[in-house]
């Protein structure tokens, strides 16, 4: 049962993220949760990493002048906000993505607009050069809240079977468990944080 948490001791657990080769099944479909609502600094800032100067992305005044009378959220925002949604139950685990494959924009994404995603594992196999590892292959549908799909992509990653090399390589390092808080002093109240 595929539940996000590992169990690695008596009434202790760890969040996990993605998943192994073989808990992949074909035909599954991920619905991702929660959405993400894109706001005016996301599209700004990340334009500004990425040094995408259209001013189709930035600049509402000459926006107002186009059809769309507003800045259009950059198609790489759109593309890293769902790409990133998919992260946790999908590529968790990779150890290599492989590459982006039939990426379409069939409609605009503004400020404002809520964002879903849903992924379908659509082929698995063993890697031929790589003991241990398989590739996974699956198609991403990004969506507005209103259903109107803005994206869709397929994608393949590398991901380490459960007894392979890439999954022991993985492991998290041993923390030591968190000392107990100190006493509060005799006759003082607990202090509460902000």
């Amino acid at each position: 049962m595929l539940t996000g948490y590992e169990r690695i001791g008596e009434q202790r657990y760890r969040e996990s993220v993605g998943f192994h080769y073989e808990e992949f099944t074909v035909g599954d479909v991920i619905e991702h949760r929660p959405g993400r609502t894109v706001t005016e600094t996301d599209n700004v800032l990340m334009s500004m990493l990425a040094m995408n100067l259209s001013p189709l992305h930035i600049d509402a005044a000459y926006c107002e002048t186009l059809p769309w009378g507003k800045p259009l959220v950059s198609s790489l925002v759109t593309l890293s906000i769902v790409g990133g949604m998919t992260v946790r139950s999908t590529s968790g685990r990779a150890l290599a993505n492989l590459g982006w494959d039939h990426i379409r924009l069939p409609a605009p994404v503004f400020a404002g607009d809520t964002l879903y995603a849903q992924s379908e594992i659509l082929a698995k196999r063993l890697s031929r050069s790589r003991p241990g590892e398989g590739i996974v292959s699956c198609r991403t549908t990004g969506t507005k809240s209103t259903g109107e799909v803005v994206l869709v992509y397929e994608r393949s990653f590398l991901v380490p079977c459960r007894a392979g090399a890439g999954g022991a390589a993985a492991a998290y390092p041993a923390v030591p468990d968190a000392p107990p808080a100190p006493p509060s002093p005799a006759g003082s109240a607990p202090r509460e944080s902000a």
